[in-house]
């Protein structure tokens, strides 16, 4: 196979990537053959997953402009993946000019483009990190220079929960993180469930095996088990719900039956 210039060489590009497969969903061309290989085989068993990401693209962008309607000006996006249109960064300085931003992910090829898209942007940088690893996300060098963590922050966390596997404690990861946001903070979260998919669960169940199949397992949550990430945290309304129905901007009856797979919801640090 041959390594596309883009590629770092670093990476693998036998293995496939959750982080590749996503941009392949979203139309994106930072994939390799491998990655698309493994999407296909996914959308044998679940169709929709195009429009599942769709929908958490959607939410996220819904979300931002919510938080900066409230006066927040600092987002923390991890798990942020390869860059698309309608970044966090772009959607945020539309309402709040001079917001800033500081992506996280693991992935090298996601770290790669942020870098070159965020390359001359003093006030958005990315980091190189791991979700399972909160203090070294937040004793990087570029949350210190970019985010003051004494004033409100957004921290965003978008279909990236159901791939830290329980023996890895999401709950603490997430609990480590929101015990350094300032009070008036968000946490923006979205998560996959059986629950809302248009499929009987066995089904369903083919797409899960192949992340399984890549050493990436996709871990579906129920409700309450989503919404305990959210403790310590006040609801926002509508609180914790299929995506399309969270602040939607067009009528939720429109969308594909698929978009309403999983929850999303924000909350705020009293």
């Amino acid at each position: 196979m041959e390594r596309p210039a883009w590629a770092p060489r670093s990476i693998d590009i036998s293995v496939p990537s959750v982080s590749r497969i996503y941009d392949y969903y979203l139309g994106g061309s930072h994939n390799f053959e491998v990655d698309r290989q493994a999407a296909r085989r996914a959308m044998e068993f679940m169709p929709g997953l195009p429009k599942i990401t769709q929908a958490n693209r959607a939410f996220m962008r819904r979300a931002v402009r919510y938080a900066a309607g409230r006066g927040i000006t600092q987002f923390l996006d991890i798990g942020s993946g390869i860059p698309a249109f309608g970044n966090v960064h772009e959607v945020a300085r539309a309402a709040v000019p001079g917001a800033r931003v500081v992506y996280v992910d693991h992935d090298p090829v996601a770290v790669a483009h942020s870098q070159a898209v965020l390359e001359g942007d003093e006030d958005a940088d990315v980091v190189a990190a791991d979700l399972r690893k909160p203090r070294e996300i937040l004793s990087s060098p570029q949350v210190g220079q970019l985010l003051d963590l004494e004033r409100p922050v957004a921290l965003l966390l978008v279909a990236i929960l159901h791939f830290v596997e329980d023996e890895d404690d999401p709950y603490a990861a997430v609990a480590e993180l929101s015990a350094a946001l300032a009070p008036g903070s968000l946490l923006v979260l979205t998560h996959a469930s059986y629950e809302g998919i248009p499929l009987p669960p066995r089904r369903a169940e083919g797409a899960v095996d192949v992340y399984k199949d890549i050493r990436n397992p996709l871990i579906m949550r129920s409700r309450d088990e989503i919404a305990r990430f959210f403790e310590g945290y006040d609801m926002v309304e509508p609180g914790l719900v299929p995506m399309p129905h969270w602040r939607p901007e067009t009528a939720p009856e429109d969308e594909d039956p698929y978009a309403f797979s999983g929850f999303a919801g924000v909350g705020r640090t009293p």
